[in-house]
């Protein structure tokens, strides 16, 4: 019986890393199982508590956790990621900075997603809530997405797509994060799938 891979040979495989409740990971998960020119083979994450695991579980997607030594410590987590082969290497919500190892073993094949219109509100402990919370803090006019590939510095790696989305003063930094959200979810797995294309 052939698996899925040796019928359609040219599927790309993408992995997902995420820290979080994993709603950027199954917007990709599903969109990239009605395409098919793509598919998640797994999703990692770095807390054993994250609502991704339950998302990916639902999805029939393999999910594992992984801890800090696996990730910077050792090679671990690279070996075993290494040997998905993936096309891409997504964070969605994932907070970690990423190994120069990674980087070197998988160049120009890693992107993120940031909350905000990059170079600004980007850094660390830049993440989520408190990168609303700095926009509306400004009195912006506008926020958006930046997705960009990923270097050895945080947020700091050449951007591949960004888009906006219009503030009034009336907007909260929950309001904000709710655009942003709609956002990610309309463009991220579009963008993806046109990298991989």
């Amino acid at each position: 019986m052939y698996n899925d891979l040796q019928e359609k040979p040219n599927v790309k495989q993408i992995v997902i890393l995420a820290s979080g409740s994993g709603s950027n990971a199954e917007k990709i998960i599903t969109h990239f199982k009605e395409q098919q020119t793509a598919k998640v083979a797994a999703v990692f994450t770095n807390k054993n508590t994250a609502q991704v695991l339950e998302r990916s579980k639902r999805l029939k997607v393999p999910a594992y956790y992984f801890n800090r030594e696996s990730f910077v410590g050792t090679d671990q987590l690279l070996r075993i990621i290494q040997s998905l082969e993936p096309d891409l290497i997504v964070l969605a919500g994932f907070l970690w900075k990423i190994p120069e190892s990674f980087i070197r073993a998988f160049p120009n094949q890693i992107i993120n997603i940031h909350p905000a219109l990059l170079p600004k509100y980007g850094g660390k402990g830049m993440y989520g809530s408190k990168v609303h919370e700095a926009v509306k803090e400004s009195g912006e006019t506008e926020t958006g997405i930046t997705i960009h590939y990923v270097n050895e510095n945080y947020d700091e790696g050449a951007v591949i797509f960004q888009a906006k989305t219009e503030l009034t003063p009336e907007d909260t930094p929950e309001s904000i994060a709710k655009k942003v959200h709609e956002l990610e979810y309309e463009h991220f797995p579009k963008v993806i799938e046109k990298l991989l294309t």
